[in-house]
């Protein structure tokens, strides 16, 4: 398939809004900045009638028992849904220099095991590999280095070999003769990872890419890419800390907002066996404006601590400084507060902090996020094993969360001895006698947060 030279235009990159000349405002979406040039590749395609059209009935379509492949990282494979599948193409983002390449470099010992892996590198030479390899312990017989970035030349020797999987290291130094553009371009990204994906689908071989994001965190390139690929995994973590967290952000074969935490060490990445305990592991015995939360995340429920601190303006307007949670959420909370319970929280300094380095989007951590404050406030510590659950409404009212059963078992699972969650949950939780009977942990109904005040006192 031949591609001739075509004509110049301009993508947004945000939204694939097309121009015939640059833009610095998107008319579109609004976003700045965000306009890359693009060639329109005019491709000579044969006959349709020519070309062999491979179709299909449903119910003759077999699936082999060995449908994913399954690592010793059991909580890398719950994110992707329960392991690899044969023909999944996985983008992997992050930061640069939060582990991508040494995390990959150790999955393909793993994948090696089970058949060929190609590491393919358009950044690092072969030698600068192998020392990583030899730092992390990574020596496998299976595992092969392919040092090119043309995606014409990766696909022959893809097809001679037919390895189980293949790690693309970076998408954004790949680049195909039939584009006129320069590696990295909206044009050129955009037709290797359908070249890939096409490997992909047809030979059934698993693909793993890494792309890198910019200064604000997005995917570096066209926001196309995240659409196009089967899922999108994310590793969040701080400069200085040692622990990663991986973020199922778009999965066709699982559930998405699946999360693993992950130990980086010199020798390698380890995996966080009890993630709650990790969330929750460093916290004092007088938790004065702090409390736990549990929180559903994928198919699973995680615990997570809300401190808050108040405090008095140096200036004349009063500061809102958020980690974790969103700002304008914690607005809303503190004029409930200051409506509903006359408490004269507007004035003041207010800090929230979630540990971890977790942004929590769950509305079911507002009683949280109240209690904490409230406590703050008082100067009434709260116990280590107490935890709240519940959305709150603007008359101050707690509303229903789902997964609620899951939740308490949770709490349970790691001692907690009391919770405080909506009043609309009695009902169904008090039905089930098998459970009330068995259950250790004390079930504290509220209805308003009216009712905290007096609770706390």
């Amino acid at each position: 398939m031949a591609a001739k030279k075509g004509k110049s235009k301009y993508i947004c990159s945000e939204c694939g809004y097309s121009s015939l000349k640059w833009l610095g405002k998107c008319p579109n979406c609004d976003s700045w900045g965000t306009f890359e040039e693009e060639i329109d590749i005019k491709r000579a395609f044969k006959d349709v009638e020519s070309q062999d059209v491979s179709i299909s009935k449903i119910t003759e379509i077999e699936i082999e028992k060995e449908f994913r492949m399954v690592t010793p990282f059991e909580e890398f494979d719950r994110v992707l849904g329960g392991g690899l599948i044969k023909g999944e193409v996985v983008l992997i983002t992050g930061s640069p220099g939060i582990g991508k390449s040494t995390f990959l470099l150790q999955l393909s010992q793993e994948y090696a095991k089970i058949g060929n892996v190609f590491y393919v590198s358009g950044e690092e030479s072969p030698r600068q590999i192998k020392q990583r390899a030899e730092r992390v312990n990574v020596k496998s017989e299976n595992l092969y280095i392919l040092n090119d970035t043309n995606i014409e030349k990766i696909e022959s020797v893809i097809l001679k070999d037919k390895p189980k999987v293949v790690v693309v290291d970076s998408i954004q130094t790949l680049y195909s003769e039939n584009v006129n553009s320069i590696p990295g371009s909206v044009t050129q990204i955009r037709e290797t990872t359908l070249k890939i994906i096409e490997i992909a689908k047809k030979n059934e071989i698993a693909f793993y890419i890494v792309g890198h994001v910019t200064k604000d965190g997005k995917l570096a390139g066209p926001k196309l890419l995240e659409h196009m690929v089967d899922a999108v995994l994310q590793i969040e973590g701080e400069e200085n800390s040692y622990f990663r967290i991986i973020r199922s952000i778009k999965n066709r074969y699982g559930s998405t907002n699946e999360i693993s935490i992950f130990d980086m060490k010199e020798n390698g990445i380890s995996e966080v066996k009890n993630p709650s305990e990790f969330f929750i592991s460093d916290r004092d015995e007088k938790n004065i404006g702090s409390i736990i939360v549990p929180i559903f995340e994928g198919s699973r429920v995680f615990l997570f601590e809300v401190q808050s601190l108040l405090g008095t303006p140096n200036f004349g307007m009063p500061r809102r400084t958020v980690e974790g949670y969103d700002k304008n959420r914690v607005e809303i909370l503190s004029a409930v507060l200051s409506r509903s319970l006359k408490v004269d929280v507007n004035s003041k300094d207010i800090y929230i902090n979630i540990p971890g380095g977790i942004n929590l989007s769950d509305r079911s951590s507002d009683l949280a996020v109240v209690f904490s404050l409230l406590s703050s406030i008082s100067g009434k510590p709260v116990s280590q094993k107490i935890a709240a659950i519940g959305e709150l409404g603007l008359r101050g009212e707690v509303r229903k969360v789902s997964f609620i059963k899951n939740r308490i078992t949770e709490l349970e699972k790691l001692g907690f001895t009391g919770v405080y969650l909506p009043k609309s949950h009695k009902e169904e939780l008090e039905n089930e006698e098998n459970n009330k009977s068995k259950r250790k942990i004390k079930l504290n109904y509220i209805s308003n947060i009216s009712e905290l005040v007096e609770r706390i006192k």
